[in-house]
């Protein structure tokens, strides 16, 4: 048993022994089936922080590792069940690394690497010293030098093994040096059982390909089979607003929204200080600060700030993920930012969609939080009408709603051109920001060269709400946009929904200004 060679359990037997703890182990049996299989045992998961990643890396090793018994920490788990379980139970050589450990410290970076090999090759010269000599080679030379003289392979398990990207963002030389380390000590390595590596980015990319190709990842972009062991799901969610006396919808409306593949996953670390404290709030500037995002959306790429609004009034918004280079400088595109914002869970994917969406209140909150100090001081104003615009809205009171879109187009001028299509959608999903309590995500038409996108608005089923379809136009009238609404019968997209209907037209005349008029839809007419 050493610190990096074999170590004990006592991390995980920590994890297994706090008051709230969801079952997971039944990884485990995933990961037994990679063991010594070429194409399919070299594993990278990339989260977003508090999301288990440090957890699950230390349940492996306590399962695996050689240098301790950990059947008492397994009894009673999902593991427990699995044919596997009794075979690979601490009977394998592991070596653990948190790359963090080795990394506290700026004077780090020019000798980490050396300091990680020298490490890892004290622990092993106590179990076997006889079986090789220090070369030239370093870490790998050894290994390849006990594995011929043993025949035993070992494990790999990786904690933070991107803090290098994070830590050190703009030393190139640095993260290329690291990359070529792993690119040696894991490829066509005979002594790998198994590499498993956690972070939050996924592995850099040089171009369109990997840096270390022989990885499968396991990322918030393709979560794969690994998706319902990083985070709460909504099943353990419930179970424990049940247990502490929490008020699961609501719990629901402030955490809930990271679609992981086809699952709703719960930060735990919110879920856990909201069962110790009882309060909802947001508990994301534990992790992330406000002053991080800050930097990422104030980049002046075009489309950045209207794709953050819209998401911010609900809306999906569309991305090309595959031009990421996965490390945090490398910016060419509003794609490149929004997809390194989803890999520090900022913003939700639908891979089935590929959009990008912010996923729940508490990280709305953070978005705001940003905005507010980046000086995106319209943006909160319009927002701040949201409320009072919804009710006159309801009220079916046009001129009031006419005048809140004037004041929100004045006061987020500086900030969106009021002359394309994508802006004007923009200005509506500021304006009818507080419908997010009440409504789902709104549906958008994109232009099609005959008239501006149309947004509509569907009510939650808790929500006693009328349904709004709303229609912009742009140098027409208002009665314009109520006439093309039924004349091309957008009211057909809401068949079955049995709750009222407001049309809702709204036009933005160059030299008049705003108007708007609001009718009741009945569908027996």
């Amino acid at each position: 048993m050493g610190l990096y060679l074999n170590p004990d359990n006592e991390a995980f037997r920590q994890a297994v022994t706090d008051e709230i703890y969801i079952d997971k182990t039944d990884m485990i049996a995933l990961m037994n089936q990679k063991l010594n299989k070429s194409r399919v045992k070299y594993v990278c998961v990339s989260r977003p922080r508090r999301f288990g990643k440090s957890t699950a890396a230390d349940m492996l090793s306590a399962y695996y590792a050689r240098g301790c018994c950990s059947r008492e920490l397994f009894t009673g788990r999902k593991i427990e069940e699995a044919d596997s379980f009794e075979t690979h139970l601490n009977q394998h050589n592991v070596i653990r690394l948190d790359i963090q450990r080795f990394l506290f410290d700026t004077s780090h970076l020019d000798i980490f690497i050396d300091k990680i090999q020298s490490a890892v090759i004290k622990d092993l010269e106590s179990e076997y010293g006889g079986c090789f000599v220090e070369d030239q080679y370093g870490l790998p030379g050894v290994l390849d030098q006990i594995y011929a003289q043993t025949r035993k392979g070992f494990i790999f398990i990786i904690d933070e093994w991107d803090c290098v990207f994070r830590f050190a963002k703009e030393r190139k030389e640095i993260q290329k040096a690291w990359l070529d380390f792993l690119r040696g000590l894991f490829k066509g390595a005979q002594y790998v059982e198994l590499a498993y590596m956690t972070g939050i980015l996924p592995i850099k990319k040089y171009g369109e390909h990997s840096a270390i190709n022989i990885f499968k990842e396991f990322s918030m972009l393709s979560p794969g089979r690994l998706a319902q062991y990083f985070g709460f799901t909504e099943e353990e969610v419930n179970g424990l607003c049940e247990r502490y006396g929490i008020d699961y919808a609501k719990a629901k409306a402030w955490y809930d929204g990271y679609l992981v593949g086809e699952s709703h996953i719960y930060n735990p670390q919110a879920i856990t200080e909201l069962m110790d404290s009882g309060s909802f709030q947001s508990y994301w500037t534990g992790t992330e600060t406000y002053e991080a995002l800050k930097v990422y959306i104030d980049l002046n790429f075009d489309g950045l700030k209207e794709a953050v609004i819209g998401m911010l009034g609900n809306a999906h918004c569309h991305i090309d993920p595959s031009t990421c280079q996965n490390d945090m400088t490398t910016f060419k595109s509003r794609d490149d930012v929004l997809t390194l914002l989803l890999h520090l869970g900022y913003l939700s994917f639908d891979e089935k969609r590929s959009e990008v969406f912010i996923p729940n209140q508490e990280i709305a909150w953070e978005f705001l939080r940003s905005v507010k100090a980046g000086g995106w001081d319209g943006l909160i104003q319009a927002l701040q009408r949201s409320d009072r615009l919804l009710e006159n809205t309801w009220n079916l009171d046009g001129n009031a709603v006419a005048e809140e879109i004037a004041a929100i187009h004045c006061e987020t001028a500086s900030m969106l051109k009021y002359n394309n299509e994508n802006s004007l959608t923009c200005t509506i999903l500021m304006a009818y920001y507080s419908a997010k309590t009440f409504y789902m995500t709104p549906v958008l038409e994109l232009p099609s060269g005959k008239g501006f996108a149309d947004v509509v608005y569907i009510p939650r089923r808790d929500a006693d709400k009328p349904a709004l379809i709303v229609e912009l136009k742009w140098n027409q009238s208002a009665e314009g946009a109520i006439a093309q609404i039924k004349a091309r019968r957008y009211t057909d997209w809401l068949e079955g929904y049995t709750g009222d209907i407001l049309l809702v037209g709204i036009s933005y005349d160059e030299k008049k200004g705003h108007s708007c008029i609001i009718e009741e839809y009945r569908k027996d007419r």
